[in-house]
């Protein structure tokens, strides 16, 4: 065993029991007696610290500098010559431009100089910047940034290599295990804090609408996002992302990317995609309660129930069908359908899984396979124009298919338009994701039915659209 495994095994074993050794109790005649405390038997116990592992991931741990220029609205008389001979090019005093900057932390991931972080710290700016812990610093190119995880991929636009950590296993980690949070809050500089796992799946974090997140009490602050969470073999399982907070620092309650996550964004990079290639289910779960737990005659309230399948989807292909519960993926309890998309949409596409179901009071074993939603039918967009009275002037609607349904974090129709970019037609209170179900009465089933109906000019529009479930009818015009 090298220096640096028994310098963590002997860390972690201190950290779990300390130096007190536990007291057995003296009632029963079966008890075993009391251990005594006992002096640490080697330099190693008296000097444990997390030192090794940090020196091993800090130089992979970088600074990421985001900045865009907003333009700003000129006063009118700054342009006016008259005025200008007495204000010259300093106007009133006020710049017409403005510099929007913002910072976090990142981790290098391959010695070509890709860079994970999050997309809330890049998302908008036009130039990006990467300083690395030994303070040189590069321009750094953004090859993917996802909404969804809220994971951005970056390169460095410099002579590599460049030191780099490694990706570890999030799937592998447990509640209690120890992590190490590094980053660089609240610009103070490099940072190591460290804690356990207090939860896996969580999902009401209010980051993103995609995956769950491995909650931690390692501290993490404003300017930590991005940074890694790293487990005591020095491995990358998270990436720091969120802190639950009321006072803007840390309460002990924050949340990592899986690591799982972060791979499969990482390998879309590498495979030269701008865009993140995850499978699809095509099907609708939903939480199995006490009264379906009874009705199903399970002991308790368990697994992932499948409300719906949609036709020709991997879940049809592998047999899923309405009432099945699945209580594992690949061998990992599924203990609800968050726990389901915890382990299922990390996977990489093109390959399979094996699915353990409930049905019928038996449990059979699946295989699915693991395919990115298709686009079918053809997007095909529309965009409206200018029409008298219209509510959907600017608006950009495009064909509802599995992969737009996946992207935008709608439920799947077999047919109907949504709105992409509400445009102008936000002020009468259009949101991108709405589906467009029906115009003056009439049924849009796809962006042609939509290219008729705006060019109409009805003295009254009624329209009824689909919001996250909630079918929602009104009137414009009069």
């Amino acid at each position: 065993m090298s220096a640096l495994s028994r310098a963590l095994t002997v860390s972690a074993a201190l950290l779990v029991a300390s130096v007190w050794a536990p007291l057995a109790s003296a009632q029963g005649a079966n008890q075993e007696a009391a251990q005594t405390r006992v002096v640490p038997g080697a330099r190693e116990e008296v000097l444990m610290s997390l030192a090794p592992v940090v020196r091993e991931i800090a130089p992979s741990i970088v600074n990421v500098y985001g900045s865009r220029v907003e333009q700003r609205q000129a006063h009118p008389f700054l342009d006016d010559p008259f005025f200008g001979q007495f204000f010259g090019e300093r106007g009133f005093g006020v710049p017409r431009d403005r510099v929007q900057r913002s910072a976090g932390s990142g981790v290098v991931v391959d010695p070509s100089g890709l860079v994970i972080t999050n997309h809330h710290v890049i998302a908008g700016m036009t130039e990006v910047k990467v300083s690395l812990a030994d303070r040189r610093e590069y321009p750094a190119k953004v090859v993917i940034s996802d909404e969804r995880s809220d994971l951005a991929v970056l390169k460095l636009e410099g002579e590599g290599p460049f030191p780099a950590a490694r990706l570890g296993d999030s799937e592998a980690l447990e509640v209690g295990d120890f992590v190490i949070a590094l980053g660089n809050p609240f610009g103070v500089g490099q940072t190591v804090t460290q804690g356990i796992v207090s939860a896996l799946a969580r999902t009401q974090a209010g980051i993103s609408d995609f995956q769950s997140f491995i909650q931690t009490d390692a501290a993490i602050n404003p300017g930590n996002s991005g940074g890694p969470l790293v487990d005591l073999n020095g491995d990358v399982v998270g990436i720091n992302t969120a802190i639950f907070t009321r006072s803007g620092g840390n309460h002990g309650i924050g949340f990592a990317v899986p690591s799982s996550v972060a791979r499969l964004v990482l390998e879309s990079a590498r495979g030269g995609s701008s865009v993140v290639r995850r499978p699809w289910l095509g099907a609708r779960l939903q939480t199995v309660s006490q009264d379906i737990a009874h009705g199903l005659g399970l002991p308790r309230p368990l697994g992932a129930l499948v409300a719906s399948v949609v036709n020709d989807s991997p879940a049809m292909k592998a047999g899923l069908v309405p009432g099945d519960v699945i209580t594992s993926v690949s061998g990992r309890p599924v203990d609800d359908p968050d726990g389901f998309g915890y382990h299922f949409y990390s996977r990489p596409v093109d390959g399979e899984i094996s699915l353990a179901v409930l049905r019928g009071g038996d449990t059979v074993t699946l295989t699915l396979p693991l395919a990115a939603a298709p686009e079918r039918p053809a997007r095909d967009p529309v965009t409206a124009g200018e029409r008298p009275r219209s509510p959907f002037i600017g608006a950009t609607v495009v064909n509802l298919s599995p992969a737009v349904a996946e992207e935008m974090a709608i439920t799947y129709a077999d047919n109907g338009v949504v709105i992409l970019d509400p445009g102008a037609s936000a002020r009468f209170g259009f949101r991108a994701g709405d589906i467009l179900l029906s115009i003056n009465d009439r049924d849009i089933a796809n962006t042609g039915d939509f290219d008729t109906a705006w060019q109409s000019a009805p003295r009254f529009w009624r329209v009824t659209l689909n919001r996250q479930g909630r079918v929602l009818r009104t009137e414009f015009g009069g």
